[in-house]
C-alpha cells in the first residue's frame, strides 16, 4: 500500500519516496542524479523495531528507547540506504552553529564508538565513506554537495541555528578547507515543519530582525493569531541565507514535505509535544571500491546498549 503523504503545495517533486524490504526512507532527486557519487537519504518511522511512542524507525540516540532497538534501527536503515553503519558520524546537537571537519578517523563515532567531540551542528568531508549523519524531528536538515570538488556538508538547522546561518557557515568552511566555490554547491533543504504549523512568539522575529533585513523578514515571517505571535518559515530563511552566500537560486531544492503534517510517517516534535523519536539525515561519498551493505557485525556495541 502506497503511503499517504501531505506534500507542500506549489512544491513540485523536491523529493522521492523510497522502500527497501521493510524500510521506507526519502531520496531528493536533485542529488539522486549524482548517484554514482553519492549516498543521500532521510530516514522515515517506517521499518525498525521500536515500539510505543519511537515506532518504529527510531534512530535517536538520547532518549529511553531501547538501546538494542535502536542498534537495529541502524543496520536496518543502513542496508536499506547501502552503507555500512560502521562508517556513520554523528554529533550530540546542542542547537549551535558549530561545525566539525569529517574525516575516516570519525568514522563510527557516536555510534558504535564514543566520540570525542560534543555540541557539533554540521559536518563537512570530501572524504568518500565517511557517512555523516544528523538527527531531527522538525528542525531543518540542509544537504550540500560541490560535485566539482567533490564535497559535501550536512547542517541541522533549527531556528537558532538558522539565525545563526549555520548552512553559509557550512559553505564558508567547503570553501576555505576544500577549494568550494558557492555557485557550484548543490543545496537541499530536507524534510521539517513549514511555515503553517510553526508558530512562534515574538521574540524570535526579533532575533531574527537583527540578521534579515526587512524586505526578507516580510518573506520569513506571516503574522500569527495575534501580535504577539508570528508564522515562521524557516525554509524560506535558509533559502534567503544560501542565496546571500552565493549559491545559484536553481541549486537551491526546497522540500515538499512537512513533519508536522506528516505524523505517522516522519516524527514531529511539535505535533507529538515532544514525545516521540528521531528522524536520521545521511550524506555520503561513495568509496571505490563501493560498500558491501551486507557486511555488517552483529555484535551490539556497548556503547549504545548501556548509553
Amino acid at each position: 500500500m502506497a503511503e499517504k503523504i501531505i506534500y507542500t503545495p506549489q512544491k513540485n517533486n523536491e523529493t522521492k519516496l523510497r522502500k527497501k524490504e521493510r524500510v521506507t526512507y526519502i531520496t531528493f532527486p536533485a542529488l539522486d542524479q549524482y548517484q554514482e557519487k553519492l549516498v543521500n537519504a532521510f530516514s522515515t518511522r517506517k521499518g525498525g523495531f521500536s515500539k510505543g511512542i519511537y515506532k518504529s524507525m527510531n534512530l535517536g540516540l538520547n532518549n529511553d528507547d531501547d538501546g538494542e532497538n535502536v542498534f537495529f534501527n541502524y543496520r536496518e536503515f543502513s542496508k536499506a540506504i547501502g552503507i555500512n553503519y560502521n562508517n556513520i558520524v554523528i554529533s550530540r546537537q546542542e542547537h549551535t552553529t558549530n561545525i566539525r571537519i569529517a574525516t575516516a578517523e570519525d568514522r563510527g563515532k557516536g555510534l558504535v564508538k564514543p566520540r570525542d567531540y560534543d555540541a557539533v551542528d554540521g559536518f563537512i568531508t570530501n572524504e568518500p565513506g565517511v557517512a555523516l549523519c544528523l538527527l531531527f524531528a522538525d528542525c531543518v536538515p540542509v544537504y550540500l554537495f560541490d560535485p566539482r570538488q567533490e564535497a559535501i556538508g550536512l547542517v541541522h538547522s533549527g531556528w537558532k541555528g538558522t539565525v545563526g546561518q549555520i548552512s553559509s557557515k557550512a559553505i564558508g568552511m567547503m570553501q576555505k578547507t576544500y577549494g568550494t566555490k558557492a555557485e557550484d554547491v548543490i543545496c537541499c533543504i530536507g524534510p521539517s515543519i513549514c511555515q503553517e504549523c510553526y508558530e512562534v512568539s515574538a521574540d524570535l522575529f526579533e532575533s531574527f530582525s537583527k540578521e534579515y533585513d526587512a524586505a526578507e523578514m516580510k518573506q520569513i515571517f506571516m503574522t500569527g493569531k495575534d501580535e504577539e505571535h508570528y508564522q515562521l518559515d524557516l525554509w524560506k530563511a535558509i533559502e534567503i541565507t544560501l542565496l546571500k552566500a552565493g549559491v545559484r537560486a536553481e541549486n537551491i531544492h526546497v522540500t515538499d514535505i512537512c513533519t508536522n503534517h506528516n505524523p505517522d510517517l516522519l516524527f514531529s516534535h511539535r505535533f507529538t509535544k515532544g514525545k516521540r523519536g528521531n528522524l536520521a539525515a545521511v550524506l555520503m561519498l561513495k568509496p571505490e571500491p563501493p560498500e558491501d551493505p551486507e557486511l555488517f557485525k552483529n555484535l551490539l556495541p556497548s556503547f549504545i546498549i548501556n548509553k
